[in-house]
């Protein structure tokens, strides 16, 4: 497979399952994704990292590489600690990061994640729930993601996701940009917490 690519599986999902359900009302506290961008309309989130608005200064979002915790991040130490392991094991700077839930039957439609943000970082997904597998298909190749898989893909290319099961599906989704692409040797850190 050439747009995606199975990091590590057996991560244990049930912590991460139990503190976002300790959040009341945690999914409608952002709906921002399903309101400004289209194709992720049917998708819900939880914001852990986004843009730092202040950086913005004329580019467009997709176009702006700094990034920060967002303050409702806090309320998830158990995901915001996996994102800097991974970044850590990765030799890479946390980008964005949101917890995302499709729910049964809905999708996230066919796009491309266009701008320098993304032409720089890797996207990756952690499955924390999906009762059939996670269905995602990049360009012209398809995977069905399982609980518990760390994946890497291509989102450079054309990609769309769909619940084709009946529950809801719950995913970490991720950007890290590998330490060699910015040209330096340690950490930039663009965090507020």
């Amino acid at each position: 497979m050439n747009y995606f690519r199975c990091i590590t599986s057996a991560i244990d999902t049930l912590p991460f399952l139990k503190e976002i359900a300790s959040i009341e009302g945690a999914w409608n506290q952002s709906t921002g994704r399903q309101a400004k961008i289209k194709v992720q309309r049917e998708a819900r989130a939880i914001p852990l990292r986004g843009l730092r608005k202040s950086a913005i200064n004329g580019r467009k979002r997709s176009d702006v590489h700094e990034s920060r915790w967002t303050t409702g991040s806090i309320s998830y130490p158990i995901a915001s600690r996996f994102l800097r392991d991974v970044a850590r094991d990765e030799n890479s700077q946390l980008g964005r990061a949101k917890i995302v839930c499709l729910p049964a039957g809905r999708r996230v439609y066919p796009h491309i994640d266009r701008g320098e943000y993304y032409l720089l970082r890797n996207r990756f997904h952690l499955v924390l729930k999906s009762a059939h597998g996670s269905w995602l298909k990049a360009a012209d190749e398809e995977v069905r993601m399982r609980e518990g898989e760390l994946w890497w893909f291509d989102n450079k290319q054309v990609h769309e996701a769909h619940n084709d099961g009946d529950q809801d599906r719950i995913h970490i989704i991720f950007d890290l940009l590998p330490h060699a692409a910015t040209g330096r040797s340690s950490v930039v850190r663009y965090e507020t917490a």
